[in-house]
């Protein structure tokens, strides 16, 4: 009876000491290593307390907030918020304006800095190649409030410099800034033109990890440039790529709002009006605190799925995926 007893105490026993020995070697570890995790420390609480800590406040989404109660205290109403939104009269007004915008800037702004750095790349003139990449990554560098206002001026019905050429070449200019069939354009344009140059950065980086001899036996086989960039630069750069873009498919729905509200205006906000805009305004403009909570929550949540999906297609067609 004691030897039954004695083995069947023995797997908690090993198991305990096995978890023991795990615990030890971990902090051994650390201990050793103490100078990676003093480094590591500052990201790893700006996200815990600047990133996770905020999620506490996400259960307002499902709760009638009332500031004087507080979180806890505020009274349950489940999903009544979300279906509130879902059948507001606004709701696809709003996610179409979020797609369509986040799409077009996607089919323009993501393959310009390939065919830039792909271009760069080619430039064997180093003080021609290190001005025009200075041109185009200085733009990255003005914000978005200056951006918004360069714009407007650039874009001004009576002093606009675009509309003054575009009027000296015998054409009508067309109302940039009011029109709504011009805004999304004028806002992936000049996101683009703000963009584009430092997007390059990257892609730069992993062209220049291609192995010369790889370019130098192309050339003893009679490949033209254009088959080298086309067989050998492009396919060292697909996993950036692939990378990149899956990135860029997880924040589809995340049009930020800044550069958006700034260049809105009551006669193009029928398609200047975005999910980010709509939260601003219902949140601190309205003071409705749960229902653009509620809001918010649904965009990030469509935007997990998003990143969680298209990961999954990636890692099932090629071996390129974040996870």
């Amino acid at each position: 009876m004691q030897q039954n007893a004695e083995s069947a105490l023995s797997p908690d026993v090993s198991a305990n000491t096995i978890l023991k020995s795990r615990k030890n070697t971990l902090w051994r570890r650390m201990v050793r290593n103490w100078e990676l995790y003093l480094f590591i420390a500052p990201a790893f609480l700006y996200f815990l307390i600047f990133h996770y800590g905020p999620m506490y406040g996400i259960q307002i989404a499902f709760k009638n907030f009332i500031p004087t109660l507080g979180i806890t205290g505020s009274p349950w109403v489940g999903f009544d918020h979300f279906v509130r939104f879902f059948n507001s009269y606004y709701f696809w007004d709003l996610l179409w304006n979020t797609l369509s915008i986040s799409l077009y800037e996607l089919a323009i702004g993501f393959p310009l800095p390939i065919i830039l750095a792909l271009a760069f790349n080619e430039v064997k003139d180093s003080f021609f190649k290190r001005t025009v990449q200075t041109v185009t990554y200085a733009p990255h560098f003005i914000s978005v409030v200056v951006m918004s206002g360069m714009i407007i001026t650039f874009l001004s019905p009576s002093s606009g410099m675009i509309v003054n050429f575009v009027e000296m070449l015998g054409f009508q200019a067309p109302q940039f800034l009011t029109d709504p069939a011009w805004f999304k354009t004028v806002y992936v344009l000049s996101g683009v033109w703000q963009s584009a140059g430092w997007g390059t950065i990257i892609y730069l980086a992993a062209l220049s990890g291609v192995d010369p001899q790889l370019h130098e036996a192309a050339v003893v086989d009679g490949a033209s440039r254009f088959k080298r960039i086309l067989h050998i630069n492009i396919p060292a750069i697909v996993p950036t790529i692939t990378i990149l873009l899956i990135l860029n498919m997880g924040s589809i729905l995340g049009v930020g709002f800044e550069k958006i509200l700034l260049l809105q205006n009551p006669l193009n906000m029928s398609s200047s009006d975005v999910i980010s805009t709509f939260v601003y305004r219902s949140g601190l403009v309205d003071a409705q605190y749960s229902f653009s909570t509620a809001v918010g929550l649904f965009n990030s949540v469509i935007n997990a799925i998003l990143l969680i999906a298209v990961n999954q297609i990636a890692r099932r067609t090629s071996e390129n995926s974040l996870w």
